[in-house]
């Protein structure tokens, strides 16, 4: 971590056990908790049942990493404050359809560069996403730097946070959700796909794409053709060629 990281961070960080503790008992917004390995006794208890109770998610680091954050007493314990506030896709889907709105919603798997969430987000926010759902876990934080690349559109657009992506795939198409993955696997070429009806869009990693078990969940998948010798496109480049062609096709009907 930089100088500069370090104080963005120290602006939405709480730490020590008991100050964490009564940052979960007051329902703030927290991104993530950074815990000491090998800490122990009676108060981490209680806080780390908190923590589970609560579903935060949490990560075990050495204490050398807990410093970087701060100098102050952190007793093995530092809370990242969220930047936004996350929204349950289980009460969007309904809103939706009451509202006669068809769902338009956008899973990203697992992204590790916060510039790639924030330039989706934008892109996202201008073709008319209703939400986008993240993991809880390994995924990049929401930090300062990917609400400046949104231009803002991280506080405009709902942004949902749920533990288990493939049991949110399964409630999409309960609701009667299209699930459209797009992967280098797939044989059909995006603009071929018909997206008129309700449609969740996934993109995965950076690196490995979308994950084995979410590709399988997914109830279509789509490609983008290339002819170059790369041999793959930036995922928010991506994302926002296979939104505006749902967007385009939409428009058209």
């Amino acid at each position: 971590m930089n100088a500069t990281e370090h104080n963005k961070n120290k602006k939405h960080l709480i730490y020590g056990i008991r100050p964490v503790m009564e940052a979960i008992a007051g329902g703030k917004e927290i991104d993530k908790i950074i815990l000491q390995r090998g800490l122990s006794g009676d108060l981490f208890k209680e806080l780390f049942h908190l923590i589970r109770q609560q579903n935060i998610p949490f990560q075990y680091v050495p204490v050398e990493r807990l410093n970087r954050y701060t100098k102050g007493n952190h007793q093995g314990v530092v809370c990242l404050m969220s930047m936004i506030i996350y929204q349950s896709i289980f009460d969007i889907i309904p809103t939706l359809y009451e509202e006669g709105k068809m769902p338009f919603i956008l899973i990203l798997d697992s992204l590790t560069d916060v510039r790639n969430i924030g330039s989706i987000a934008r892109s996202a926010e201008c073709a008319g996403v209703h939400a986008i759902i993240i993991p809880a876990k390994h995924t990049a934080q929401i930090n300062e730097d990917a609400i400046k690349t949104s231009a803002g559109a991280l506080h405009q657009i709902p942004v949902c946070r749920h533990d288990n992506l493939a049991e949110i795939i399964d409630y999409l198409q309960q609701s009667g959700v299209n699930v459209v993955a797009c992967t280098e696997k797939a044989g059909q070429i995006y603009y071929e796909h018909d997206f008129n009806g309700p449609t969740c869009l996934v993109m995965g990693n950076e690196y490995e794409g979308i994950s084995g078990d979410i590709l399988n969940k997914c109830s279509q998948k789509v490609k983008i053709p290339m002819t170059g010798t790369i041999e793959s496109l930036n995922v928010s480049v991506a994302a926002g060629v296979i939104m505006f062609e749902i967007l385009r096709q939409r428009n058209i009907r």
